[in-house]
């Protein structure tokens, strides 16, 4: 699906669609702190203060149950939406397979890391209250999101950071993609920084997640109309935008839009995101004449080779191979030695490093430090109505690897506070 809204049903179909269309998901109702909820491993978990919302379920702080009060500082978070809206229910099938504390532990050990950036699922279940049953997973705890980062920023990062936030998700996405699944959705607003290690960022909303690789057979290769554009559309791959169903080289290459957009504040086609072939002409282009891309996006200045490199490296990718990630890291590292750093492990994000924002961005609704939404949820950003190419369905797709989306769910936000 497109993170945006869908466009209306002809009238001569009305009819049809408002007898297809799925009942509407509703908002699971506030619980009050102390809130006891036992997982389906018999742990209990308790709730403090609710921290957010989004268009479908509450996210909690939350701890261990025990006779405190949860306060704060709780470590966890629990996600709750009722049981029949599904999205959450999506997101369990990846947290449950290939984020469970041990697997994760044991991956950052075998590679020697400090930590891996994919948040830990700690348990989930179903909780009955009021005669309704409502769908809960308790994950970590996390911080702001980047998407906020990069508008309080003026709308860019340092190089430096640009370049070891790229490492940090070449390391989560070949966990992600060794674990037989990839996220289909890397942008700012589904980064989070840890809540108490600014330097740490976590990939959060695997609501695309999908699973290409079940039980080690690759998908094979297969445009499908139905499926056009899916993600997020600006940073979406370009077998996404021809309806192929995501692969490993699908997410490098949002990675790569996504570097190249906090390094120069815009991609060519950004102005005009409600023309997806417009869109997916644009990235099919540049993808083919690379140099012309550095060029758009960095005129008449030091161009970053190192993206450059990464970008091509990446479009050289079959849709079954799998990316030589040491051979990418290799190359954003070169990037760093270039700039007389290292990877240091040092993010570094301030409002003021890049002067005054741009007097058309300022317009741009903003989050307030007070405004909490869920990982993946609305934001309450404006949405963007998207010109379906001529021939192709007007109903928008499914995502591959889940049930159709609930209406109004837009670009991501991440956990706040």
């Amino acid at each position: 699906m497109i993170r945006s809204r869908k466009m209306p049903p002809r009238k001569k179909d009305a009819a049809a669609a408002a007898r297809k269309a799925p009942a509407k998901r509703k908002l699971a109702e506030e619980f009050p702190p102390g809130e006891v909820l036992i997982d389906s491993a018999k742990k209990q978990w308790k709730l403090g203060l609710p921290i957010g919302q989004g268009g479908f379920g509450r996210l909690y702080l939350a701890d261990v149950n025990s006779s405190k009060t949860v306060g704060p500082d709780a470590p966890y978070v629990i996600k709750v939406e009722p049981s029949e809206n599904g999205p959450l229910f999506s997101e369990l099938k990846f947290y449950m397979r290939a984020a469970k504390p041990d697997l994760i532990q044991k991956w950052t050990s075998a590679h020697k890391m400090k930590y891996l950036g994919v948040p830990r699922y700690w348990g989930s279940g179903l909780h009955d209250k009021s005669g309704k049953s409502y769908r809960f997973m308790v994950m970590d705890r996390f911080g702001k999101d980047l998407q906020k980062l990069f508008e309080d920023g003026g709308k860019r990062f340092t190089h430096k950071t640009v370049l070891l936030l790229g490492l940090r998700l070449i390391d989560i996405l070949e966990y992600v993609h060794e674990h037989e699944y990839v996220h289909g959705d890397i942008k700012a607003s589904n980064l989070l920084l840890h809540h108490k290690n600014p330097d740490q960022v976590f990939l959060v909303d695997y609501g695309l997640a999908y699973r290409y690789c079940p039980e080690g057979v690759h998908k094979d290769y297969k445009e499908d109309p139905r499926k056009c554009h899916n993600g997020t559309i600006e940073f979406t791959s370009v077998d996404a935008h021809k309806g192929v169903n995501p692969s490993r080289r699908g997410d490098l290459e949002i990675l790569g839009y996504c570097m190249i957009q906090w390094l120069c504040g815009k991609l060519p086609w950004e102005d005009n995101l409600t023309d997806a072939n417009y869109v997916t002409d644009s990235k099919i282009k540049y993808g083919d004449e690379i140099s012309t891309l550095m060029e758009m996006c960095f005129p008449g200045k030091k161009k970053p080779d190192e993206l450059g490199k990464y970008m091509a490296a990446v479009k050289a990718l079959g849709y079954s191979d799998k990316p030589q990630y040491q051979k990418l890291r290799e190359i954003l590292s070169q990037g760093l030695k270039a700039l007389g750093t290292k990877d240091d492990g040092k993010l570094e994000f301030s409002a003021s490093q890049n002067g005054e924002m741009p007097a058309k961005d300022k317009k741009r609704k903003m989050l307030k430090p007070s405004d909490e939404v869920l990982e993946g949820e609305a934001s309450g950003e404006a949405e963007v109505k998207v010109k379906k190419p001529r021939g192709r369905p007007a109903k928008a797709p499914a995502s591959p690897a889940q049930s159709p989306p609930p209406k109004g769910r837009g670009r991501g936000r991440g956990q706040k506070r």
